[in-house]
């Protein structure tokens, strides 16, 4: 049977009075006149300080129409997979620009749609070498990523979201592979106003392919917290719990890449994501026998330009 493993002063300087007299009455006159006053604004500020630094704090989008939104991706991912005494190892890069088009929907919320405008791909197997493209050179792909230009420029997708992030309707108008770990802009928000600590739950679903078998239905748990708020900056911290129970290796190792734990920063003014970061290293053991394993180590950053 095989395991699946877990791998992650304000200083006041005193002059001088002047002798006793008039001008010395007024002036204490004066200040005990408005000291009450100057306490009360005092107060009112610290308490305006003292609730913006304990929230609560609403998490909204704000986008406007005609809006483009431009992201910079960066994954980086090494598997290592062993059977029957002999190691394979793969690593890949992808840095792309990935584009959000921003209209507003007719039934409500907004249109986002999404496209890629260029993309570097490398790879490098321990067998077989190094193979590199960079679609902003002349040259054509090289063999394996000759499908890549296609998707390039071109609309993929378009998502309906309402302000807290919640999908109303989506249309892949290419063909596109699952995402690892979601869409930059659709991270799910809090319903009701939130605390540092507030957590928050989405139940998902993730479609398996097995080889030689059916497809398999997952249910996965992401849940949110709000970590922390800093200069209008939200924090929020993201894991995801597999709820249905999968003892095949087999659909383990078909699991890997899709169950990822990682960090959002959340501009709470102007209603955005401006950077998110995943990462995950886990392990399956005995997915093509006994003696066989796979470990794989992924990173993502994507990150607002503009």
């Amino acid at each position: 049977m095989g395991s699946w493993h877990d791998a992650r002063e304000n200083r006041w300087s005193a002059g001088r009075w002047p002798r006793p007299g008039v001008a010395r009455l007024l002036l204490v006159a004066a200040m005990a006149a408005l000291l009450p006053g100057f306490q009360a604004v005092a107060d009112e500020t610290s308490s305006e300080e003292d609730h913006d630094a304990a929230g609560p704090w609403t998490l909204r989008y704000q986008f406007e129409d005609g809006e483009t939104l431009y992201m910079q991706v960066r994954h980086r991912a090494v598997s290592d997979t062993t059977i029957a005494g002999t190691t394979q190892s793969v690593e890949t890069s992808t840095d792309s620009t990935k584009v959000w088009r921003v209209s507003t929907a007719p039934e409500g919320g907004v249109v986002l749609e999404h496209s890629v405008d260029d993309v570097r791909m490398h790879s490098r197997t321990s067998d077989r070498g190094s193979v590199s493209w960079d679609s902003r050179a002349p040259q054509p792909p090289p063999p394996g990523y000759e499908h890549v230009p296609a998707s390039l420029g071109v609309p993929l997708s378009r998502i309906t979201i309402d302000p807290a992030g919640h999908v109303l309707g989506r249309h892949n108008l290419r063909p596109i592979p699952e995402s690892n770990s979601g869409d930059l802009v659709i991270v799910p928000l809090p319903s009701e106003p939130a605390t540092i600590g507030t957590a928050w739950e989405v139940p998902d679903e993730i479609v398996v392919e097995v080889p030689g078998g059916p497809r398999k239905r997952v249910r996965t748990r992401l849940r949110y917290r709000l970590e922390e708020v800093d200069d209008g900056v939200a924090t929020i911290r993201v894991d995801t719990t597999v709820l249905t129970p999968v003892d095949d290796p087999q659909l383990q190792a078909r699991l890997l890449e899709r169950i990822w734990d990682g960090s959002i920063l959340f501009d709470i003014e102007r209603g955005r994501v401006l950077r998110r970061v995943t990462e995950m290293d886990r392990r399956v053991i005995g997915f093509s026998g006994p003696q066989s394993s796979l470990r794989y180590r992924a990173e993502m950053e994507e990150r607002l330009l503009r």
